[in-house]
């Protein structure tokens, strides 16, 4: 991310360094003390440290796992990022790190799976990327949405600084202080989440308050099943299939009620999440240079 771009993202970071300071380490102590040499971190280390901090962990099922590298090499440094693109890649073999932890998969498929990709020059070229810088790749999904909380939710919520406006019984609830029309909310959104544009079903001037906010992909069923129970005025999701919430949200319009539907997408609505995990890692591993890398949205509209 340059200097230009996103000035409601570049606040937000920096609020996050300066809170950093304040955080604790959720009962872990830091692997090196102050007044101790720094020994050297190796990838499973970060890991097993981190895993320690979710509830239940490790899991017998999950995509979480190594994409690339070894949990024995030593850590250098520490990226995080959406996504382990191959201008990650690159910003990572340019900051001395060669450790990667993103959020979505690398491989242009939920699980990873390569076999089918083992003939395609993309796939080639980035995977001999990684081999060729030693860089490591470990998916963080599963275990950073079971953390608590949802360090990706935690992150959003942030983001928008909507922090104590939350249900503590329904945390997916954000009730304003006070109504607002839903084009500015929908503004307030893109300029703190760095979205250019959204899709929006409902009346900009519809007045919204209670806002319930799910980013990332939800589906359909639990974006529906949710309006159900939580009434609110507008959903603001992450991502869609057109044929599901957007169809519920058009119907419940067009019977009387009011309610509207506003599109972040996938990558910007979570985005958020993995530039939290620089302050909450950071502490448990004073030694280690940990920096997040804005993987960017990769649409642009004609």
């Amino acid at each position: 991310m340059t200097k230009a771009e996103n000035p409601g993202r570049r606040e937000f970071v920096s609020n996050l360094t300066k809170a950093s300071v304040l955080l604790t380490v959720s009962g872990l102590a830091p692997l090196e003390s102050a007044g101790q040499t720094a020994q050297p971190v190796t990838v499973g280390q970060v890991m097993d440290m981190i895993l320690k901090t979710i509830p239940n962990a490790p899991f017998p099922k999950t995509v979480d796992t190594l994409k690339s590298g070894s949990r024995d090499q030593n850590v250098t440094g520490i990226v995080s990022a959406m996504f382990a693109t191959t201008e990650v890649i690159e910003k990572a073999v340019q900051l001395g790190a060669n450790f990667i932890i993103v959020h979505e998969p690398t491989f242009y498929n939920h699980a990873d799976e390569t076999d089918w990709l083992k003939n395609d020059e993309v796939f080639k070229k980035k995977y001999g990327l990684l081999e060729k810088n030693g860089i490591a790749v470990w998916r963080f999904h599963d275990y950073w949405h079971s953390h608590r909380p949802d360090g990706i939710y935690k992150g959003v919520l942030d983001a928008l600084g909507w922090q104590t406006y939350t249900d503590s019984n329904n945390p997916k609830l954000v009730t304003l202080p006070s109504p607002m029309p839903l084009k500015q909310l929908i503004a307030h959104a893109k300029e703190k989440l760095g979205i250019p544009m959204m899709r929006v079903v409902g009346d900009p001037a519809q007045s919204c308050q209670r806002v319930l906010l799910m980013p990332g992909a939800s589906g359909g069923r639990s974006h529906i099943l949710a309006l159900g129970q939580v009434k609110p005025d507008v959903i603001l999701c992450g991502e869609i299939s057109e044929w599901e919430t957007a169809e519920y949200v058009r119907d419940a319009r067009q019977q009387g009620q009011k309610l509207s539907l506003g599109v972040l997408g996938h990558i910007m609505s979570e985005a958020p999440g993995m530039q939290w995990l620089v302050p909450w890692l950071q502490p448990k591993l004073p030694d280690v240079k940990i920096t997040y890398v804005d993987s960017k949205n990769p649409f642009t509209y004609l």
